[in-house]
């Protein structure tokens, strides 16, 4: 999925809102590392209604473009292909543009979650938590069904979203139980907890942290940490962080939009960090 490299190339990130996004942060500093001094990485904010316009403006020139909400689904319908990774959580972040001129879609995130996992030490486990069900969540449990051996146990808010997690894991041949809000601090006992909520969401979980915490997943980047991290950190838990997942799914971007490899994963690291704090 790999496009030439050669002369300028252009590629961007697309969503709403978009001011904050770290992907022209995290591409600019593999292209610098790269040696792509004619590589461009810049964002738009586009909503649903104006993608397809966006598309039928796009040159030649174009190499790729990253995703983000709310456009990983409406995206689709203007694709000639998507993997079977996008396909199985019906949401594109990456999409490529082929030197015949063909637009190809995939999904990162999924890999990049398993990635930044792998980084911090975790190949497997026998069960996992799930703190949400909105859209980050169905692409843990597909990231899930690579690593997690048994249950999964989703924390939801309402019925309807119960019914969602449990259509997710059985489309994504994973065990799914669904449990209430109310009784979350009890997925902070689980091997691996995987909090995909809004920021502040997860708050007043801190102080249901166990003594002897496994590993959070916390999707969040900004704030950094939540207080649930900071909680876990500080009870000697591993924390895997959204910038982890960031910085993971953004290096199989650049390999599929450039066709290089290896990405400069810590340079790419160095300047989220930098642009995180600066900010």
């Amino acid at each position: 999925m790999a496009s030439k490299v050669v002369g300028a190339r252009r590629a961007a990130v697309l969503g709403k809102p978009i001011g904050h996004s770290l992907s022209p942060v995290l591409h600019r500093a593999a292209y610098d590392e790269l040696g792509l001094t004619e590589w461009s990485y810049d964002r738009f904010e586009l909503d649903e209604a104006a993608l397809p316009g966006f598309f039928e403006k796009l040159g030649p020139e174009w190499a790729g473009l990253s995703l983000t909400m709310p456009l990983k689904r409406a995206v689709i319908p203007l694709l000639d292909e998507i993997s079977e990774t996008a396909a199985s959580v019906d949401a594109v972040n990456t999409v490529v543009f082929t030197e015949d001129g063909r637009r190809l879609g995939d999904n990162t995130d999924i890999p990049g979650m398993v990635a930044a996992l792998r980084e911090h030490g975790i190949e497997q486990v026998d069960s996992a938590a799930i703190l949400g069900a909105g859209a980050t969540a169905s692409s843990a449990l597909a990231a899930l069904a690579r690593i997690c051996t048994g249950e999964v146990v989703a924390y939801v808010r309402s019925e309807a979203r119960a019914a969602e997690m449990r259509q997710w894991g059985e489309r994504l041949d994973v065990v799914v139980r669904t449990a209430d809000w109310t009784d979350a601090a009890q997925a902070l006992h689980a091997p691996l907890v995987i909090a995909t909520t809004p920021a502040g969401t997860t708050d007043a979980l801190a102080a249901a942290v166990p003594e002897r915490p496994a590993t959070l997943f916390d999707v969040l980047y900004d704030p950094w940490p939540t207080e649930l991290a900071a909680r876990w950190s500080m009870f000697g838990g591993a924390v895997v962080s959204g910038l982890d997942l960031l910085i993971h799914q953004a290096v199989l971007q650049v390999e599929q939009m450039t066709g290089r490899s290896p990405v400069p994963l810590e340079a790419m690291r160095h300047a989220g960090e930098q642009a995180l704090a600066a900010h």
